[in-house]
């Protein structure tokens, strides 16, 4: 039980800083399975060891797919919103074109932290098409410049493409910063 509560905490210390931490959600999500296992009074694993540790570190590398293969060409990977007031939502749409020689497929568009909700063209993008990565930014509770990014998982090769985008957030008025301003 003791066990237990401690992985739970450990849990929530990495959930608190896991919006900036890729690897963080990972350990959240193999910690949460753990717990799960627990509750149920399954038999758990045993803590990694270093060997597994550097396993899990190095996958095998991924070979390139033969035959015929879509190609993502974004209008650009980068943008920036500039200075945003705290609370607003903002969003930006990146554009995708297929120049390759097959249909595109977008699998996935993993955000880095959940402040960002993405959205994508679902459907298959055939050669010469063109279909969109929409970014939709909470500024909510983030104060400061933020650098975010979305990972693009498509039939593609490589696998994935990184999306990027920053804005500045100034805070909200609270009164001790003056009136608001509108």
């Amino acid at each position: 039980m003791k066990t237990m509560k401690l992985i739970f905490a450990a849990a929530l210390v990495i959930v608190a800083t896991s919006c900036r931490d890729k690897a963080s959600e990972k350990k959240i999500a193999e910690l949460e399975s753990r717990l799960a296992q627990m509750e149920a009074g399954k038999t758990t694993t045993p803590a990694p060891t270093a060997t597994s540790a550097a396993t899990e570190a190095a996958p095998a590398a991924e070979e390139k797919p033969e035959g015929p293969l879509p190609t993502m060409e974004f209008n650009t990977t980068d943008h920036d919103f500039g200075t945003v007031d705290e609370g607003k939502k903002v969003s930006f749409t990146y554009k995708v074109k297929n120049t390759g020689q097959a249909p595109l497929i977008i699998q996935n568009a993993q955000p880095s932290c959940g402040c960002t909700v993405p959205d994508w063209t679902k459907a298959p993008i055939p050669v010469g098409g063109e279909g969109f990565v929409k970014a939709e930014f909470d500024t909510n509770g983030k104060q400061g410049i933020n650098n975010k990014t979305i990972t693009v998982t498509a039939n593609t090769w490589p696998k994935t493409t990184l999306l990027k985008f920053k804005a500045m957030v100034t805070p909200k008025p609270d009164g001790a910063n003056g009136p608001s301003v509108k």
